[in-house]
């Protein structure tokens, strides 16, 4: 009686194998687990075989207890004389008992072997055993069929694809019905040693193992992630510097408001395709998209060679500074007007090659002045310009003509320094918002006298 009461009080802090693991869905155990259980269930066995108790002799999942670190230990042993004369203990576990001891009676290590085969089935399928009969047949017909010794057997079903082909060989040997064919658990220890093939002993151990081998594989995972980011990062930065000039996107990057900045002397320059409203009501959306967008690569691939901004492109208008963000002294004047006399050269001479159109006319206007710089807007900033000599450049491309450079006299006067330009005198014009002033025509870029 105090050695039952032990086990009682053991269970109170141990887990039942079938109830408190086995039918919890929220625990999930793969092969490998199931494998260290069965091989935890053998090697107790093995070691009561080995004993001088010989055999168990009423072994059932509800026998089988579950420890914090998930080992496997077998309960229940030693109580031949409790069970004396009483060949089961409650309706229902006859289920676990060998067909030749539910016949004539009796215990054998040979019928723990038969017993523990209903146990593989319960971890491997994780359900009762003789589940599949269990909805046309009570337990007390289950146990006849157990009893006939025709062919084919009856025993519980077991899908092949719980286990491979060597442990379902192994477990229809343990419940063979002649008990000599049987192996004992010393043989099914090592059987089971062999197919897990690792030396961790229990469901803990192998976790932990598992759990090394995740986090040295998840640190590569991190560095070779972390480098995706950090190109992708520079992808979006890169993308982030074409919109915005880099000391900017720099700025805004690092969390920093950008504060307005005032310049002296920039000069900005404006131009737009001469009819592009007639041109676009004779092409379709998407023709007009690309007719646009064949320029303005090609305007693109341009600038680079020189030390400008573009600010925007609005429509057919295309807006471009030098002197800002980063300022270069005077040398913005010579910049912005060997870009406009590059851009001239090359659109002139240009072949659109969707043929919607034959040519495509640029009209320019360039003006020199102060300007004032501010970042507009959160979620999409825009970097944008502001001063008179926006509005300015603006009129001065508006009164210009088509395939020449027009250019206002403060821009003439900054390029009279630099002596590289020819230009001729245009006379007064009317300015909207200005009034009269006197323009030129940007006409070319004389020669580089050699010393």
């Amino acid at each position: 009686m105090v050695r039952q009461r032990k086990i009682d009080l053991s269970r109170n802090v141990l887990k039942e194998l079938q109830q408190d693991i086995l039918e919890n869905d929220n625990i999930k155990l793969d092969i490998s687990f199931k494998m260290s259980m069965l091989k935890d269930v053998a090697a107790g066995m093995s070691f009561i075989q080995s004993s001088c108790l010989k055999y168990h002799g009423h072994l059932t999942s509800k026998c089988c207890m579950v420890d914090s670190r998930f080992v496997v230990k077998i309960s229940d042993y030693g109580l031949s004389t409790l069970y004396q004369n009483a060949r089961i203990a409650h309706h229902g576990q006859e289920l676990w008992v060998a067909p030749e001891h539910l016949r004539e009676g009796g215990h054998t290590i040979k019928g723990d072997v038969f017993s523990f085969s209903i146990i593989m089935v319960e971890i491997l399928t994780r359900s009762t055993p003789y589940d599949a009969y269990r909805t046309v047949m009570d337990v007390d017909e289950i146990v006849e069929k157990i009893k006939e010794r025709d062919e084919p057997l009856f025993r519980p079903i077991v899908p092949k694809d719980h286990g491979s082909a060597e442990l379902i060989d192994l477990l229809t040997r343990c419940w063979a019905e002649d008990s000599e064919d049987r192996p004992d658990f010393h043989s099914i220890l090592k059987s089971l040693r062999k197919m897990m093939g690792t030396k961790h002993t229990n469901f803990v151990d192998m976790l932990l193992h598992r759990m090394e081998k995740y986090a040295t594989n998840l640190e590569d995972i991190v560095e070779e992630r972390t480098q995706q980011l950090l190109v992708e990062k520079k992808r979006s930065e890169e993308l982030l510097h074409q919109i915005l000039p880099r000391s900017v996107a720099r700025d805004l990057l690092q969390g920093r408001h950008v504060l307005p900045e005032s310049y002296s002397s920039v000069t900005i320059y404006f131009s737009d395709l001469v009819d592009f409203t007639s041109l676009c009501s004779k092409l379709t959306a998407l023709q007009v998209i690309d007719v646009l967008n064949e320029v303005y690569t090609l305007f693109d691939n341009i600038i680079d060679k020189y030390n400008v901004y573009k600010v925007e492109t609005i429509g057919d208008a295309y807006m471009v500074a030098s002197g800002l963000p980063i300022r270069n002294g005077t040398q913005h004047v010579t910049e912005i007007c060997r870009m406009a006399l590059d851009l001239l050269d090359q659109i002139s001479s240009h072949t659109l090659k969707h043929n919607v159109v034959d040519k495509v006319k640029l009209r320019i206007g360039i003006h020199t002045g102060p300007c004032v710089t501010g970042v507009v807007g959160l979620k999409m900033p825009r970097y944008c310009l502001f001063g008179d000599t926006v509005n300015t450049a603006s009129r001065i491309e508006t009164t210009g003509s088509a395939l020449k450079i027009h250019i206002s006299e403060a821009t003439k006067k900054a390029m009279d320094d630099t002596g590289l330009f020819n230009v001729e005198c245009r006379g007064q014009i009317n300015i909207k918002g200005k009034g009269a002033m006197t323009t030129y025509w940007l006409l070319e870029e004389v020669s580089t006298i050699p010393y």
